[in-house]
C-alpha cells in the first residue's frame, strides 16, 4: 500500500490523537473472594476507555463500548486512604507543615480538575491525568498540552504518588508541593505566563471565595497554599488491596492463579525485576526511588531505530511506514537526555526515574516516552538486555527469560491493580471540572471589546 504525504500526515495526527497503545482492562481471578469481585465488577464501567476498539477488526466483532450516561460518580471518604492505607502499602509520609484534612481534600480536588487554570480555560491536571485511564493517558505517547503543543515524555500515572521521593521522569522535584507548579507554567501543558498570574485568576473566580482561608485557617490562595491543597488531594490517591497484595500478605492462597504465583517468583529470581520495583516483607512499593538508565533513552537521542514504524490505521488495521516518509511530515523530535538535564552530569546521561507498577494494567503506554505498547512489550525489551550504551545501567543485563516465562511475569503484573481503583475513579467523575460562568476572569467577558 502506498500513501502520499498527505494522506501520512493524516494519519500520524490521526495516530497522536487517538493514540496507537489500548489499555488493558484487568478482571479479579477467578478464584478471588466473592466481596471483592462483585466490588470490582459493580465498578468496572468507571474505568477504562469510554470506546472500546478491542476486537474490532474481527468480523465477529460486538461493541464493548461503556454506556456514558451511567458513568455517574459518587463521592468517596478520600481520607480513609490516607489514614488507613489498602493491604499492601505502608504509611502515607504526610509533611509537618501540611496535614492532610477534608478541607484541603476538597479544594485540592477542585483545583485538579478546574479547566480555568490555564492560560485559555481549556485544560486541568486531569486532562493529563485521566482518571478512567490509570489517572494517565492511554491514548497518546507522550503528553499534549494546551492548544495540542506536544511534550516529549509519557504523562506519569499519579497513583501512590504520596510515596515518591523524587518527582518528574528525571527525578528534579522532591516534594508535591513544589512539583504542582511545573505544569501550571510549561508552554506547552497549562501555559500560564507566571505564578502570580495563576493565583490572581483563582482569586478572581467566585467559587473559590473562602476556600482556601477555609483551608488553611484564614489564609487566601498563595504559591504555598495552593501546592499544599493540590498535594493534599494527591495524597489520597493510594491505591492497593490488589490480587497480589491479598495472596503475599493477606495469604489468601486462592487469590492469583498458578501463573500468577509462577510470575512472582520469577520477578523475584531470573527476571530480576526486584532490583528496581522493590518488594519488603510487610509492604510493596515497587520501586526504588532511584534513576536508573536503560538504554532506551540512549536508543531515542542517538536516532538507533529501525528502517519502519508500525503505525495503527485504524483500530486492528496497521501499516508498516518507512521512517523517512514519517520523518518528512513531521517536526524534529526533541533529544531528552533524562537525569542529565537536571544535574549536567555526563553520568547521569539518560537515568530516568523508577515508575511504581502498582496498577500498571492501568497504565499504557509505558516507559518515559511511551515507546512500549503493551507489558509483552516491556518485558521483551528488558529480556534483551536493553540498548548497550556506555553509561548503561549494571542491573540492565539479558535475562534469558522463555517465552512462557515473560508472560508468566505479565500475568504477575497483572495482579497488581488495586481493588479501591473504581471508588477513585467514581470519586473523580464526581468533581466539578470548572466550566467557565459570566462571573468569571475571562478576556471573553470584557464589556469593551473592540
Amino acid at each position: 500500500m502506498t500513501f502520499s504525504q498527505r494522506h501520512i500526515a493524516y494519519v500520524i495526527n490521526a495516530v497522536i490523537l487517538f493514540g496507537v497503545a489500548g489499555i488493558v482492562l484487568t478482571s479479579e481471578n477467578s478464584h478471588s473472594s466473592a466481596e471483592t469481585k462483585t466490588r470490582v465488577e459493580e465498578s468496572k464501567h468507571l474505568y477504562g476507555p469510554g470506546d472500546v476498539k478491542e476486537g474490532y477488526d474481527s468480523p465477529d466483532y460486538t461493541t464493548k463500548t461503556l454506556d456514558l450516561q451511567k458513568r455517574i460518580g459518587k463521592e468517596a471518604d478520600l481520607l480513609q486512604f490516607v489514614s488507613n492505607p489498602p493491604l499492601g502499602l505502608p504509611d502515607v509520609p504526610v509533611p509537618e507543615d501540611n496535614p492532610v484534612t477534608k478541607e484541603k481534600v476538597s479544594l485540592g480536588r477542585k483545583l485538579f480538575f478546574d479547566r480555568r487554570l490555564s492560560i485559555n480555560d481549556t485544560f486541568s491536571c486531569a486532562i493529563c491525568h485521566i482518571p478512567e485511564q490509570g489517572f494517565t493517558n492511554n491514548e497518546i505517547q507522550t503528553a499534549v498540552g494546551v492548544e495540542g503543543r506536544s511534550g516529549k515524555r509519557n504523562a506519569p500515572m499519579i497513583y501512590n504518588v504520596a510515596y515518591l521521593e523524587i518527582i518528574f521522569h528525571d527525578g528534579r522535584e522532591s516534594t508535591l508541593e513544589q512539583q504542582v507548579w511545573a505544569p501550571f507554567l510549561a508552554r506547552n501543558e497549562m501555559a500560564n505566563p507566571s505564578i502570580g498570574y495563576v493565583i490572581n485568576k483563582i482569586k478572581a473566580i467566585p467559587e473559590y471565595k473562602g476556600l482556601f482561608e477555609q483551608a488553611f485557617h484564614g489564609r487566601g490562595p498563595t504559591m504555598e497554599t495552593v501546592g499544599m491543597a493540590l498535594s493534599a488531594y494527591q495524597r489520597t490517591l493510594n491505591s492497593a488491596d490488589s490480587p497480589f497484595d491479598r495472596w503475599h500478605f493477606g495469604k489468601q492462597e486462592d487469590a492469583v492463579s498458578e501463573q500468577v504465583k509462577r510470575g512472582y517468583e520469577l520477578f523475584n529470581g531470573k527476571a530480576t525485576c526486584n532490583a528496581c520495583h522493590l518488594i519488603h516483607d510487610d509492604y510493596a512499593l515497587f520501586t526504588d526511588n532511584q534513576l536508573h538508565n536503560t538504554g532506551l533513552g540512549y536508543l531515542a537521542s542517538m536516532g538507533v531505530t529501525t528502517k519502519t514504524t508500525r503505525v495503527q490505521l485504524a483500530p486492528g488495521v496497521y501499516a508498516d511506514l518507512d521512517n523517512e516518509v514519517i520523518k518528512s511530515v513531521s517536526r524534529p523530535k526533541e533529544n531528552d537526555v533524562g537525569r542529565y538535564e537536571v544535574t549536567q552530569n555526563p553520568n547521569d546521561r539518560w537515568k530516568f526515574r523508577t515508575p511504581t507498577l502498582r496498577n500498571v494494567a492501568l497504565t499504557a503506554p509505558y516507559m518515559h516516552d511511551g515507546s512500549l505498547h503493551t507489558l509483552r512489550q516491556v518485558m521483551e525489551f528488558y529480556n534483551q538486555g536493553g540498548v548497550p550504551n556506555e553509561v548503561l545501567s549494571p542491573l540492565i543485563k539479558p535475562l534469558g527469560l522463555t517465552d512462557q516465562e515473560m508472560d508468566d511475569v505479565v500475568a504477575f503484573m497483572m495482579s497488581l491493580t488495586g481493588s479501591n481503583v473504581g471508588t477513585l475513579v467514581a470519586d473523580a467523575f464526581a468533581a466539578p471540572i470548572g466550566d467557565i460562568s459570566k462571573d468569571d476572569p475571562n478576556w471573553a467577558h470584557e464589556k469593551n471589546i473592540k
